[in-house]
């Protein structure tokens, strides 16, 4: 979870979702970033179990992606640390073998 929020734009994703659900282009606009580029970062928010996203249709038969905050806590220690930086150089590690495959 803490690699989720180690990132100044899911933090800033957060403090938008603080204030209830949000469409996904809405949170764009706000966020001054594209869609494709905040979805990467809705990914690693959602699978981190901080926030959840619902698909819904309007009126005319659209689908509507939603955001809002998942009920967390964040508890930041000794351990917490270790196990965000391991899984950082497992990430990384993993992402360099397979550039070079």
């Amino acid at each position: 979870m803490l690699t989720a929020v180690a990132n100044p734009l899911r933090l800033r994703v957060v403090a938008e979702l603080s204030g209830g659900r949000v469409h996904v282009s809405e949170l764009a606009r706000r966020l001054g970033i594209s869609r494709p580029l905040l979805y990467m970062h809705l990914d690693r928010l959602e699978k981190a179990g901080l926030i959840s996203g619902q698909l819904e249709l309007s009126e005319d038969g659209k689908a509507m992606k939603y955001y809002d905050l998942a009920p967390f806590e964040l508890r930041l220690d000794a351990r917490a640390i270790t196990d965000a930086v391991r899984a950082s150089v497992h990430d990384t590690e993993t992402k360099e073998t397979a550039s070079e495959e």
